[in-house]
């Protein structure tokens, strides 16, 4: 909390100082003119201002992957601290609790990518954080707090953004999962999410019982998107796994589950990964590093 309100208080006061030296400079009609823009767009256009964000995180992140992967590989002739050499998560983590010695040799063994998803997550929560509580508090301000009026929809205006449960979604799974796994769940959250709305939205004729606000059209998209990812990264059976998960916590996310999708979805995946894995010992192939 130190952080985030050492990083609004900074903020404000940059923001405080730029009004006084630009005070004669009215961008008020430039304001009204963005959200009037904002509040005419259609719904499907609104979607993908939202969504297209968290894809372009998973192509971006999967570069550093792929880059990193390709260097390391040349230089050391491995592909060590990229991925790590146990993915068994629950079972490093129970390692560390009943044996505290192997805390230094457990930490190192997960290698520096896994590290720097976590705090990118970690550093992007904080952001994402003092935007919300600038936006909520209208004494203080912080720099993206304009992105809210582009990006969200009016009835999420009231309430709190989807950056913010995809922000905390992503980073837990960052947490539990190795750099593989959670590639494969930020592409599930990220490409797998916008192709069911993209689709609900253009198509979805036949709506699901319990939650009109979804459709058949829209999940089925989502699950051949989601079965395409999977199937890459962690191969054929964990892909059959990870899609009847995300088909679970589509259809029933909102209605009857009133709890986003954007934090039900990585977390939700995550724990899946977890006790299977650990308890059924059943390891994923990653088809794409056959490609490096």
């Amino acid at each position: 909390m130190l952080i985030i309100g050492a990083i609004v208080l900074i903020s404000t006061a940059i923001l405080f100082l730029f009004k006084l030296v630009f005070k004669n400079k009215d961008l008020s009609k430039f304001w009204n003119l963005l959200e009037e823009k904002t509040s005419k767009r259609s719904k499907l256009r609104g979607d993908t201002y939202r969504k297209i964000p968290h894809v372009l995180i998973f192509i971006g992140l999967f570069v550093v992957w792929y880059i990193g992967v390709d260097v390391v590989r040349n230089l050391s002739g491995s592909i060590s601290g990229m991925i790590p050499d146990d993915n068994n998560m629950f079972s490093l983590f129970l390692q560390i609790i009943t044996e505290p010695n192997s805390i230094s040799e457990v930490l190192f063994s997960l290698g520096w990518f896994y590290y720097l998803i976590f705090f990118f997550f970690y550093g992007f929560c904080f952001i994402i954080l003092a935007n919300e509580l600038t936006r909520k508090v209208r004494f203080f301000a912080f720099p993206f707090n304009f992105l809210s009026n582009i990006l969200l929809s009016e009835e999420e205006k009231n309430g709190y953004g989807t950056y913010l449960y995809f922000a905390i979604g992503q980073m837990v799974a960052a947490l539990l999962t190795p750099p593989m796994v959670f590639l494969t769940i930020l592409g599930i959250s990220s490409i797998a999410d916008l192709a069911t709305s993209q689709v609900g939205i253009r198509f979805g004729k036949n709506k699901i019982r319990w939650n009109k606000e979804k459709s058949w059209q829209g999940s089925i998209a989502g699950i051949i998107a989601c079965f395409i990812i999977c199937f890459l990264f962690v191969g054929f059976y964990w892909a059959f796994i990870f899609t009847f998960a995300f088909l679970l916590f589509d259809i029933f996310t909102n209605k009857p589950i009133d709890i986003s999708d954007n934090l039900l979805i990585p977390i939700g995946s995550s724990l899946f990964y977890l006790f299977i894995r650990f308890f059924f010992n059943f390891d994923y192939y990653t088809i794409i590093l056959t490609w490096i």
